[in-house]
C-alpha cells in the first residue's frame, strides 16, 4: 500500500464493550505508521541490545529478581522444577534413525544436550544401551560458543548424513552443518551454511534444495527467503543454481522446498510452497527440470504422498469438498489447468463434523494414520481404501482404541517399517508413548512416564461458557476434588493460528500449581484449531476481538460456578498468547488479579515493522492499509494503557534472544506502566530464544519465577 494513502488516517471510535471512556493518552493523533511512530515515546527499547534498552533491561531485572526469587517459595519452586525437566525416568522422544532409534537428550549433566541413538529392542528396555553421536555441550566448550540443538535433517533411506542445524543462544536463525552418523563427526569439506532462517531439503546425497538469503533484495519484508536453489556438493551458495522465485513481496515464513519420498527413499514428488501471507499460498511442483503450479486451494495443508498421489487437507471449501476435510487427488491431475473430477478423483477420505477437526496425519504406503479431535480430546484412525476397481472410491476407517478424554499425539513415522510412533496423555495422566504398527492397526506400549505429582487430589472436568455472539465455548478445568469457594485460578489461552490445545500433562504446572491447591483451566477459545479451519478464521483480522470476547466468557463462566473470583483469577500467554493477555489486561481488569504475559506481540500498530513481525499479516492484518489498521487499533493493548484503571500487578517476560517475537513488545509495555505508576514486573531472559528450549536448569527458573508471581498475587 503507498504511504499517500494513508495520509490523514484518523483515530476511528472504540468499539470494544470495555474501552468506551477517554481516548487514552499515547493513542496516535492518526493511525498512518508515522502518526503511530509519534504517538511512541519508547522507540528506544526496539534496539535489541542498544544502550538505553539494555539499561532497562537491567534495572528491571534487579528488581523482578528481589520480588520473585527473594520469596521463600522461589529455591523449593526451582527445585522442583529442575527435578522434573532433568530427570532421567522422562520418556526419551525417540525418532527413527536409520535401522535404529535416535533421541536428543537433555539433563542436569547434559544442560545442552547429547543427540544419540540406540535399537529398537534396546529403546523397549528399561535401560537402552545409547550411544552418543553429538555432545552438544562439549561443542559448546570447544567452539566458544552457546549452541542449541535446534534438529537434524537425515537423507532417507539409511540416515548416515544429516543436516545438523545449530543455534547461537537459541535464535531461530541456525548454522548447518553435514554430519556423519557412521563416524560421528562432522564431514570434512560437507555441507555448510552460514547463520540463517534455512529452509532446505535432501534431493539426493549430493545435492540440497536451498531456500536462504543469497545476497541482496532476496529476502522478503519479514526476513524469509523467497528463492529456491539446488546446491550441489562441493559449491558454494554463490554457485546454487536457482529452480525457483517467488516475489519479494511474498508475506508468511518464507519459500519452502518438500521433498516426499516411498518407503524405499525414492523420491515421489519435489514440491515447494511460496507464501501469499500467513495462510495462503501457491503450491508448486518441480517436474522434469520445472516448477509447475498445481491447481490447490490457497488455504491447504499437504501431509505427503502416496505413490502419484498428493493427500492434503483444504483449509477452505474447495471443489465441492468442506474445509478440513482429508483428501487424495492424483498429482498429475492437479498438475492441469483446471481440476476435473473423474474415476473417483478427488477422493475425500474422511470429512469431520462439526465438533471434530483433523489434528495430525502420516500418510504410509497404503494407508493413512490420522488423529481426529472430537470436542478436544483425541481419537486415532486408520484410512485404507476399500472399493476394489474405482480409484479410491471409497475409505474405510478403523479406530484404534485410545484412553479416553486425552490428547493423542504422532511422532516420527517410517514408511518403510509402517511404523508410527503414538503418545496419549491427559492433564492428570503422564504420557504413555505407543508404536503403532500401522497395517495391522495396533498399538504396543512401549514406555510410561512416571507421575511428577499427585494426581488424586484432583480432578478434570469440561464446561462451555457463552460467548458475546452466543457461541458456545469449550474449556477444560483441572481443580481439587473438594473445593470450598472460589479458588486461586490460571486460565490459559492461545486462540491464534489454527494452532489446537487438547489436554495434556504439565508436570511442573502439577507440582508447583496444583499439588498447591490451585486450579487450572485451559481455554479453547476461537483462533485455534480446535474444531477446524472455520473456528481458526471466525476470529481473523476484523474478527479478532471474539477471540478476546471468549477468553473474558470463560472468565466470568468460572465465577458464576464458583470455581474462582476475580481475586484469585489470574491469566497466562506467550507469544499470541501474549496479545490475548495484554488486551484481556486493558479491556477487563475487572476480571482478573494477575497475568504473566510472556514473550508477548503487544504494540499490534507496529508488529509488521519489528521482526519477523510481516510474516503474521494473514492473522491479524496490515497496519499499513487504514481499514485494517482501524481494526487493529481497537483492541492493541500497547496504545490503550491508561491511567487510573485498576489493572492487576501484571509479571512481563521475554528474551533478548528471541528473534521471532521481538522483545520491544514486552519492553515497551512494562515502561508504559512504569510511567504511569502502575506496580508491574518485568524481566528479560538474555538467552533462549523465543521456544525457552536452550538448556532445562535455565527454564527450571523461568517456571519458578512464574510461579512465584501467580502464588503472590492468587494465593497470599
Amino acid at each position: 500500500m503507498m504511504k499517500s494513502l494513508l495520509a490523514g488516517v484518523a483515530f476511528v471510535a472504540l468499539a470494544s464493550p470495555a474501552l468506551a471512556q477517554q481516548t487514552p493518552p499515547h493513542f496516535p493523533a492518526d493511525l498512518t505508521p508515522a502518526g503511530v511512530r509519534a504517538a511512541d515515546d519508547h522507540l528506544a527499547l526496539e534496539q535489541v541490545e542498544g544502550a538505553e534498552a539494555m539499561a532497562f533491561v537491567r534495572a528491571s531485572n534487579e528488581r523482578a529478581l528481589a520480588s520473585l526469587t527473594g520469596d521463600p517459595r522461589y529455591e523449593t519452586f526451582r527445585q522442583q522444577a529442575e527435578a522434573i525437566l532433568t530427570a532421567t525416568d522422562r520418556i526419551p522422544a525417540p525418532s527413527f534413525l536409520g535401522n535404529g532409534i535416535g533421541n536428543f537428550w537433555q539433563d542436569a549433566t547434559n544442560p545442552k544436550g547429547i543427540w544419540r541413538r540406540t535399537t529398537l529392542d534396546s529403546y523397549r528396555t528399561a535401560s537402552p544401551q545409547w550411544e552418543t553421536l553429538l555432545d552438544i555441550d562439549a561443542l559448546s566448550r570447544a567452539e566458544g560458543k552457546d549452541w542449541v540443538f535446534k534438529g537434524a535433517d537425515c537423507l532417507a533411506p539409511d540416515d548416515t548424513r544429516c543436516l545438523i542445524s545449530l543455534s547461537d543462544g537459541g535464535k531461530d536463525a541456525v548454522v548447518i552443518r553435514e554430519f556423519d552418523t557412521t563416524t560421528k563427526q562432522f564431514v570434512d569439506g560437507g555441507f555448510v551454511l552460514p547463520e540463517g532462517k534455512h529452509r532446505l531439503e535432501w534431493l539426493d546425497r549430493d545435492t540440497l534444495l536451498v531456500a536462504t538469503d543469497f545476497g541482496p533484495n532476496t529476502m522478503t519484508e519479514s526476513g524469509y527467503p523467497f528463492i529456491v536453489k539446488t546446491l550441489s556438493r562441493g559449491r558454494t551458495l554463490a554457485q546454487a543454481t536457482e529452480i525457483y522465485r517467488g516475489d519479494q513481496s511474498d508475506g508468511g515464513y518464507g519459500v519452502s522446498p518438500s521433498v516426499w519420498r516411498n518407503k524405499d527413499g525414492v523420491v515421489e514428488a519435489v514440491l515447494i510452497s511460496r507464501p501469499l501471507d500467513t495462510f495462503r499460498s501457491e503450491t508448486w511442483q518441480w517436474v522434469d527440470g520445472r516448477a509447475v503450479k498445481l491447481n490447490l486451494p490457497e488455504r491447504v495443508s499437504i501431509n505427503g504422498t502416496m505413490g502419484a498421489q498428493l493427500v492434503f487437507s483444504p483449509d477452505e471449501d474447495w471443489n465441492r469438498i468442506d474445509a478440513g476435510s482429508l483428501v487424495i487427488v492424483r498429482l498429475d491431475t492437479l498438475q492441469q489447468p483446471e481440476l476435473v473430477a473423474s474415476n473417483g478423483n478427488p477422493g475425500v477420505i474422511f470429512a469431520p463434523g462439526e465438533r471434530q477437526s483433523i489434528d495430525s496425519v502420516r500418510v504410509m504406503s497404503d494407508s493413512i494414520l490420522a488423529v481426529v479431535s472430537d470436542n478436544v480430546v483425541g481419537t486415532l484412525k486408520r484410512f485404507t481404501v476399500t472399493t476394489q476397481g474405482v480409484r479410491h472410491a471409497a475409505w474405510t476407517a478403523t479406530d484404534i482404541a485410545v484412553p479416553a478424554n486425552s490428547a493423542v499425539g504422532l511422532g516420527d513415522s517410517s514408511k518403510s517399517r509402517g511404523e508410527v510412533f503414538i503418545s496419549t496423555q491427559g492433564f492428570l495422566t503422564p504420557p504413555t508413548l505407543s508404536l503403532a504398527d500401522v497395517p495391522d492397526a495396533t498399538l504396543t506400549e512401549l514406555r510410561q512416564a512416571p507421575a511428577k505429582f499427585d494426581a488424586s487430589t484432583h480432578v478434570t472436568e469440561q464446561f462451555e461458557a457463552v460467548s458475546s455472539d452466543g457461541v458456545r465455548i469449550p474449556y477444560f478445568v483441572t481443580r481439587p476434588r473438594e473445593m470450598s469457594g472460589p479458588a486461586p485460578t490460571i486460565l490459559f489461552g492461545y486462540g491464534g493460528f489454527q494452532v489446537s490445545f487438547p489436554p495434556a500433562y504439565k508436570p511442573e504446572m502439577g507440582k508447583l500449581w496444583l499439588e498447591n491447591g490451585g486450579v487450572f483451566v485451559q481455554a479453547n477459545i476461537r483462533g485455534g484449531g480446535e474444531f477446524g479451519p472455520a473456528w481458526h478464521q471466525a476470529a481473523l483480522n476484523e474478527n479478532r476481538q471474539l477471540a478476546f470476547d471468549d477468553f473474558a466468557a470463560v472468565a466470568r463462566d468460572l465465577e458464576a460456578r464458583g470455581i474462582s473470583s476475580p481475586r484469585r483469577l489470574g491469566i497466562y500467554g506467550r507469544s499470541n498468547g501474549g496479545v490475548l493477555t495484554s488486551v484481556s489486561i486493558t479491556q477487563h481488569p475487572e476480571l482478573f488479579n494477575a497475568a504473566v504475559i510472556e514473550s508477548p506481540l503487544v504494540d499490534m500498530l507496529r508488529y509488521h515493522e519489528l521482526p519477523a513481525g510481516a510474516s503474521w499479516i494473514g492473522e491479524y492484518g496490515d497496519p499499513r492499509i487504514p481499514e485494517e489498521a482501524a481494526w487493529i487499533a481497537r483492541y492493541s493493548a500497547y496504545q490503550h494503557l491508561a491511567p487510573g484503571r485498576n489493572y492487576p500487578r501484571v509479571y512481563i517476560t521475554t528474551n533478548t534472544r528471541d528473534d521471532r517475537v521481538h522483545p520491544a513488545h514486552a519492553r515497551k509495555f512494562a515502561a508504559r506502566l512504569g510511567d504511569m505508576g502502575y506496580d508491574h514486573l518485568y524481566y528479560e531472559e538474555t538467552a533462549g530464544g523465543h521456544s525457552n528450549d536452550a538448556d532445562p536448569v535455565a527454564n527450571a527458573r523461568r517456571w519458578a519465577r512464574h510461579y512465584v508471581y501467580l502464588a503472590q498475587q492468587l494465593m497470599d
